[in-house]
């Protein structure tokens, strides 16, 4: 899933909008941390137990609101933010927010092509074609054959 906090995605065009995705997480503040924090908060500097803690919730929200595109059929999220915002005396809202979109690359030649846009477009255009079941003769019976785009389809044996 591509994420970019601008309105748009260089060398690609926004083919649908899905509309607004968003992650959300209230946490509640650990009394240790938040005791240790308290003390090292004395003597200036990052407070490691908070920081971390943050991360962890902004980690969380992402995992969320990609959860969300991806099942309204979304392949990017557009302008995506984060907030984050007290809640009491001990906890906090972390959420992450974006438009879901269903973008695509631009290929050469195409007016706001990027080098990536076409990287992207021609590795799409030289993927494998899918296998095909072989064609059954009218004395050999149907023989039930599962293949896989990695493994070529197994020819019959001809006795």
């Amino acid at each position: 899933m591509l994420i970019v906090t601008s309105n748009e995605i260089p060398g690609h065009r926004i083919d649908a909008v899905f509309g607004e995705v968003m992650g959300l997480t209230v946490r509640s503040r650990d009394i240790g941390s938040q005791m240790l924090a308290g003390f090292r908060s004395l003597g200036g500097g990052e407070l490691p137990e908070m920081t971390k803690a943050l991360y962890e919730s902004r980690q969380e929200v992402m995992a969320r609101m990609v959860n969300e595109a991806q099942q309204r059929g979304a392949n990017a999220i557009v302008a995506m933010r984060f907030d984050t915002s007290e809640m009491g005396t001990n906890w906090t809202e972390v959420c992450a927010y974006g438009t879901a979109v269903y973008v695509l690359p631009l290929g050469e030649g195409e007016p706001g092509a990027t080098g990536q846009s076409v990287y992207l477009t021609k590795t799409a255009t030289q993927q494998p074609a899918q296998p095909t079941q072989p064609q059954q003769s009218a004395q050999q019976p149907a023989q039930q054959q599962q293949f896989t785009p990695q493994t070529p389809p197994a020819q019959p044996h001809q006795f």
